[in-house]
């Protein structure tokens, strides 16, 4: 009897499977909570995991089992408190789970499975089916990933990449093409050795001859040698540049006097789950932030979610802030642009039909995707109004939404950056 004995280390994720099965089998309930942590996180709170609760009774599962077999006769007592088919009142209070409600005598009940998952699966269900819209791969060169794929044979190379059947095909046809004459030779030799044998086996001088004849033809072709570098053939392979899309996401923030405290709140919210998004999902990507009231400036990703500036409002100064920085870093044959842009609605008299005319003559046209929110339970003024026209004529470039409160914030982003089905 012999034994095997394994003496490899267990690996720190040995249960890295069974936890990635376990996530796809209960990932309604995980999403659903998700969503929920979303909007109850603050702005800084937003990359952490999150505690994930599943009732009990969703994790059971089917047993097999053996039954009692044969006849069973029963005889229930009878009741004067319960009839057939009547439905009876769960008890309340014990037996809930949460840990709410009094002490109760009767009643009886499960605890929810309570686990946690990591920021990575965190983020991983919160971006899930989301992707920016028309992207599309404008720059081809310069690009710093490759792919390596196989290019044939070649003569030299890693002796790890050896191609042996193409290698004793050429050792084959090698020897083929440098031993044809002496084979030809020793077949005549040979039958000419035969028919001596044959029809004059007295004649010792001349069989001496071809046998000596054909020994030193064998020799010759023996000499050959089975393979030779010359054989030796190598798969190559070679990188190819894979091409990556140049992106570009403006980030436009209105931060004039008339944005409450509460409403910058959610329009950063907004656009930390924006950037969270992008630099997840996308590597080669750049953000332009850009806050506004009378007048824009662009500024780091520190000033953009942190600063307290403020002032009046004139929206116009960041469409055209937005559009000098295209034209001077961004050219459209090379990058795809999109903007996302977050204001209350309010704006100076007369520079809401600026805004328009700045994007449908200056932007639109050359952007990917816009996205406008707008953060207010109020009626609509007029930039949105504005705003309708220019979704009116770029339908499937532009897209606008209502905020009220935080708990919109998910709702609203899954729905602007929702994948779309290629028609």
């Amino acid at each position: 009897m012999s034994h095997v004995i394994d003496r490899r280390l267990n690996g720190k994720n040995k249960s890295t499977v069974n936890r990635q099965r376990f996530l796809r089998r209960y990932r309604e309930h995980i999403k659903k909570a998700v969503e929920e942590a979303v909007t109850r996180r603050s702005i800084t709170d937003m990359e952490h995991g999150e505690q994930i609760s599943i009732p009990g009774r969703d994790i059971d599962e089917p047993v097999l089992h053996h039954g009692q077999g044969g006849r069973q006769t029963t005889v229930h007592p009878g009741n004067r408190e319960f009839t057939a088919g009547e439905n009876i009142p769960r008890p309340q209070g014990g037996g809930g789970g949460q840990g709410a409600g009094q002490a109760s005598n009767s009643g009886e009940g499960m605890d929810e499975f309570v686990f946690q998952i990591t920021q990575e699966e965190f983020l991983d269900f919160m971006f899930e089916d989301l992707e920016l819209p028309n992207l599309v791969k404008r720059h081809l060169t310069g690009s710093d990933t490759f792919k390596t794929v196989r290019a044939g044979i070649s003569n030299e190379g890693n002796p790890s990449r050896i191609n042996i059947v193409r290698t004793l095909r050429s050792a084959h046809a090698r020897r083929i093409a440098l031993s044809g004459s002496s084979r030809q030779k020793l077949k005549q030799a040979k039958a000419e050795l035969e028919r001596l044998l044959r029809e004059e086996p007295d004649n010792l001088n001349d069989i001496q001859a071809l046998e000596q004849e054909c020994e030193k033809l064998r020799t010759r072709i023996n000499r050959i040698p089975f393979l030779d570098t010359f054989d030796l053939k190598y798969n190559l392979l070679v990188k190819h540049p894979t091409p990556s899309s140049k992106a570009v996401m403006f980030c436009l923030m209105d931060v004039s006097g008339s944005m409450t405290q509460s409403t910058k709140d959610i329009a950063k919210r907004f656009f930390i789950l924006l950037y969270l998004f992008l630099q997840r999902n996308y590597e080669k990507i750049e953000v332009v932030f850009i806050r506004h009231h009378t007048s824009a400036r662009e500024v780091d990703e520190e000033e953009f979610f942190y600063s307290r500036e403020t002032g009046g409002t004139i929206v116009s100064s960041a469409l055209k802030l937005m559009q000098e920085v295209m034209a001077e870093r961004y050219p459209i044959t090379e990058w795809n642009i999109y903007a996302a842009q977050a204001s209350d609605g309010d704006n100076w008299n007369d520079d809401s039909p600026v805004c328009r005319d700045i994007l449908i003559k200056q932007i639109m046209p050359f952007v990917q995707y816009f996205t406008y929110v707008e953060i207010t339970p109020r009626e609509h003024q007029a930039l949105w109004h504005e705003y309708e026209r220019v979704s009116e004529a770029f339908s499937d470039s532009f897209a606008q939404q209502q905020l009220v409160s935080a708990a919109d914030i998910y709702p609203v982003f899954r729905n602007l950056f929702q994948r779309r089905i290629a028609s």
